[in-house]
């Protein structure tokens, strides 16, 4: 039997192991069930090329629990290790400069997919195992089994022993703080969460868990749409059915497969995030791919696969890095490509599933520069009725009849059909076309077109009376007296909330009495505020609105002319929280107050 000291360059490799280098102690049963599968493909490889002329037979890899012995094991038939490999590729660690390393990673997210890339994958057993062995037969001829056995401690021992199979068996004696992975829902979890698609069969509890041959590792010409579906149900078992999905393929200048799919958004740009799956070979890394794809793609659910992403760095090295930038904007391509491509050949789909595709585009647009470009092609308006429009195409539908006298062209939109009913009907009313904007991001939407869109602004139905929206002439003449409309003002501010700003505006008669307006600058600047999470300041900001007096209205002129000054409050009260309840700001108090008078005015 041979004893000795496992060659590393500081004593204080475990417990830089244990304390830095995971954040996350389930990461051990990746790393060996990764290197059980190592050891199986190279078998294959080798079996290939004629140096194995032996019988592979069934290469599945085990991993099975004793909860007796407290122990976990996984036992591959892949090639083996004789005593001499053991003392080359376990003792002698490839680790070099562990102060230095440990100071520059301790703190990094990362951590997790490190030690791999440093030859410690095994190591990693010893974050939850107080003792480890490996049981090794080589594929080589003659070849006798060996034990090798640490404590976690740099000292080992190694020894023939007695062992009828090829490969290795990595026996874990669990340590008592761990003792999580002695329960078998625990490790099936770990399991279906980290070894769901590696490509050699794994068996526990006497049933294969993953699938050796997904769907991105094969051709797209030889899988049909049900195949897609059925993977996306594989990945998100009960999700809704996603829209369409695009297959990533790609051998030079970088390796990059995968398949992204566009789920239903619903408006919702926030719950959908973090559903991309980053694979390494078939082996799960993380579902956390910012720096390594757009922030907006991030909406997007699937997989992607590449052994030439650095997994051992920083976000702020990823960002930096070459490989990444280049994956990166072919996946965006890749997604521009695939989108323009179903509104060129149909765009009716198109159409169909713009609510749902509408929130990604528009983030899209507003994060990435090149996206912009492409995605201005697309990039769809919804009015009221229900139609489509490209921006261009908006513009020339509404000019001849919405351009103001300074000629330009006023979009109207709503961004709630419901509780802005009454002014979408008014706008309606004069042939004007409103669209439908009721998306989170709609409103930094609006500010990026007309930063770009020459004399064309976006207007809100109840941003001001229906005359001053689209102002194209002189307003109509006031059937009160200067002297009548220099007491109407004092009178009604006298009996209103100081939050409403009173304004005097001769409109038609069959207009309201009173309207309320939300001035569209302000009440912008607080939607995008919201949408953000932004300002306090301006989330927090009661909204300023204006209380507009239609001085041609009956109403007003009687008003005036009562000297009944309960009658008179009475009215005024009434018409203005009729303009409060049209636009849904009638609530508490107010609104029991208002029917109890509406009652009497009945009687």
């Amino acid at each position: 039997m041979q004893t000795g000291k496992i060659n590393v360059n500081t004593e204080n490799i475990f417990p830089i192991i244990k304390k830095f280098l995971y954040s996350d102690h389930e990461i051990f049963l990746r790393e060996l069930v990764s290197n059980a599968v190592d050891a199986s493909q190279k078998l294959k490889t080798l079996a290939a090329t004629g140096e194995f002329k032996g019988e592979i037979g069934n290469a599945d890899i085990q991993v099975k629990i004793d909860k007796d012995a407290k122990t976990v094991t996984i036992s591959d038939k892949g090639i083996g290790m004789t005593g001499e490999e053991i003392e080359k590729y376990i003792n002698q660690i490839a680790f070099s400069g562990a102060e230095e390393f440990l100071e520059k990673y301790k703190d990094t997210p990362e951590a997790n997919a490190i030690i791999g890339h440093f030859g410690l994958g095994f190591y990693s057993s010893f974050m939850v195992a107080e003792r480890v062995e490996i049981l090794s037969r080589s594929f080589k001829d003659d070849a006798k089994a060996v034990r090798w056995e640490c404590d976690g401690s740099p000292n080992f021992t190694l020894e023939e022993t007695e062992k009828e199979a090829r490969g290795t068996d990595i026996i874990l004696h669990i340590h008592p703080d761990s003792e999580e992975f002695l329960e078998e829902a625990r490790i099936e979890t770990l399991l279906n969460k980290y070894c769901k698609f590696l490509p050699v069969p794994i068996q526990f509890n006497e049933k294969q868990v993953n699938n050796v041959n997904p769907a991105w590792t094969k051709k797209p010409a030889d899988l049909t749409d049900e195949d897609y579906k059925t993977f996306y149900n594989e990945l998100y078992p009960f999700g809704e059915e996603p829209l369409f999905h695009i297959h990533l393929n790609v051998d030079y200048p970088f390796n990059l497969t995968g398949i992204l799919y566009f789920p239903r958004q619903k408006g919702n740009a926030e719950l959908q995030k973090n559903k991309i799956q980053l694979y390494s070979n078939q082996v799960f890394v993380t579902d956390s791919v910012e720096g390594i794809v757009p922030d907006f793609l991030t909406l997007l659910h699937g997989v992607i696969d590449s052994p030439d992403i650095p997994l051992n760095v920083s976000r702020s090295y990823l960002q930096s890095d070459g490989n990444v930038k280049k994956i990166s904007s072919h996946i965006t391509k890749k997604v521009a490509d695939k989108l323009e491509e179903l509104f060129k050949n149909s765009r009716e789909e198109f159409e169909q599933k713009w609510d749902d595709i509408k929130v990604f585009i528009q983030y899209g647009m507003l994060s990435d520069d090149k996206f912009n470009e492409r995605a201005s092609k697309f990039n769809l308006v919804k009015n009221v009725d229900n139609k489509f429009y490209t921006i261009a195409e908006y513009v020339e539908f509404i000019k001849p009849i919405q351009t103001d006298k300074e000629e330009n062209v006023i979009a109207l939109y709503t961004s709630n059909l419901k509780e802005q009913h009454s002014f979408v009907e008014a706008a309606k009313s004069r042939g004007y076309d409103v669209l439908l904007l009721d998306s989170i991001l709609d409103a930094h939407m609006i500010n990026a077109l007309e930063s770009k869109l020459e004399k064309t602004r976006f207007v809100r139905v109840d941003a001001d009376t229906i005359d001053k929206l689209i102002n194209k002439d002189e307003p109509l003449p006031s059937k009160l007296s200067q002297e009548q409309l220099d007491a109407l003002k004092p009178l009604v501010e006298g009996k209103i909330e100081k939050t409403l700003i009173v304004q005097l505006e001769p409109m038609s008669e069959t207009e309201p009495p009173m309207l309320i307006t939300r001035p569209e600058f302000m009440r912008r600047m607080k939607d995008m505020s919201v949408a953000v999470g932004g300002n306090p300041f301006m989330r927090d900001m009661p909204e300023m609105c204006n209380l507009v007096i239609n001085t041609n209205h009956p109403l007003i002129g009687r008003i005036l002319g009562t000297e009944d000054t309960d009658k008179q409050s009475n009215l005024i009260s009434q018409a203005k929280d009729l303009a409060l309840l049209q636009q849904n700001m009638l609530k508490g108090e107010e609104l029991t107050k208002f029917i109890k008078r509406s009652v009497e005015l009945i009687d």
